[in-house]
């Protein structure tokens, strides 16, 4: 089994506001729906919001925007890290003079 990938291994997601490399999954040895990955996002307008049956963590990695989770709406960028916790709606988006918002994320692995 490899336990490592770079991005450039990885076929990108596309979801039209933004792309999607899931890095760490199965391949690589997660379980209990453990997987976590880069997403890059061009939009300057909040996308439909995602929602999770597990909690999701992000760290901003490039760009400035705004994240919505809940009925919280809060500034990104660089080295800010937040969490969403499970059932909860979330979307992000870049701010118009920022260069693509580029976050990590995470999905914590599900209770047993």
């Amino acid at each position: 089994m490899k336990y490592h990938v770079h991005r450039k291994e990885v076929l990108p997601i596309v979801r039209g506001t933004h792309d999607t490399y899931a890095m760490l999954s199965t391949p690589q040895g997660c379980t209990n729906g453990c997987c976590a990955g880069i997403s890059i996002h061009s939009t300057t307008d909040f996308p439909e919001p995602g929602v999770h049956q597990d909690q999701e963590g992000f760290c901003v990695l490039e760009g400035c925007g705004w994240a919505k989770v809940g009925d919280q709406l809060f500034a990104l960028e660089p080295e800010i890290a937040f969490i969403v916790p499970a059932n909860v709606p979330h979307s992000l988006k870049r701010s118009e003079e920022s260069v693509p918002l580029k976050v990590f994320w995470f999905h914590a692995a599900k209770d047993m």
